[in-house]
């Protein structure tokens, strides 16, 4: 089975993660590059592939993979090694998975209720519980470091690294002194410098705002 891939990216947008992640993998792919600001995420060619109109979207040898959580764990596991998943059977592997599903049933839910200014819902009803607690949750083992496994470094740290690059740069949640020491050691690694500057490229190359 070939493991060349296509993956659907727009610049400046929640898929640039993605784009570190497969610098890091140094996956065979092919880049399908959407114009957001054009509206080509709500065309139909790429509604075909994402009917909710979003990126990141993978697909690879005939299998469409969408959501940003199920891309990263999909593609990992693509290229084992690459070491950037625990193997089935390894003790980090439930934390790995643990760590990536708290990202986008917790954290980015209850992220955007946050920046919407949503009135709380009961912890009750409410999926991730309430904010307090929540981000409590992810900052106390980011300060655990230096990575979220650890010492062990892998696509969890790629998708909360970059994702907290952003949040942080919005003031959507304060940078702390742990999470700004956790985004430093992600932006220093070759993988993010280089998909940071192909995005520069891609912005360039659509004349988007830098």
């Amino acid at each position: 089975m070939s493991r060349h891939f296509t993956l659907f990216h727009a610049p400046q947008s929640r898929s640039t993660g993605t784009l570190v992640l497969v610098h890091e993998l140094k996956a065979d792919y092919t880049l399908h590059v959407l114009n957001m600001k054009a509206g080509e995420q709500r065309q139909p060619e790429y509604l075909a592939v994402n009917p909710m109109g979003k990126v990141p979207a993978v697909l690879h040898d005939g299998a469409l993979v969408t959501e940003q959580v199920a891309v990263y764990l999909y593609l990992a596991d693509l290229y084992p090694e690459a070491g950037l998943a625990p193997a089935i059977g390894d003790p980090l592997r439930g934390p790995y998975l643990r760590w990536m599903a708290f990202y986008g049933s917790s954290f980015e839910p209850a992220l955007c209720d946050r920046a919407m200014k949503h009135a709380p819902t009961p912890p009750s009803m409410c999926p991730w519980g309430d904010w307090d607690t929540m981000l409590k949750t992810i900052t106390d083992q980011l300060e655990k470091g230096p990575y979220l496994l650890g010492e062990k470094f892998t696509a969890a740290d790629v998708l909360w690294g970059t994702a907290l690059t952003w949040i942080t740069a919005f003031g959507l949640i304060p940078k702390t002194p742990a999470i700004a020491a956790y985004i430093e050691r992600i932006q220093a690694r070759p993988a993010y410098i280089a998909a940071t500057a192909k995005d520069a490229e891609l912005v360039a190359a659509q004349n988007l705002p830098a």
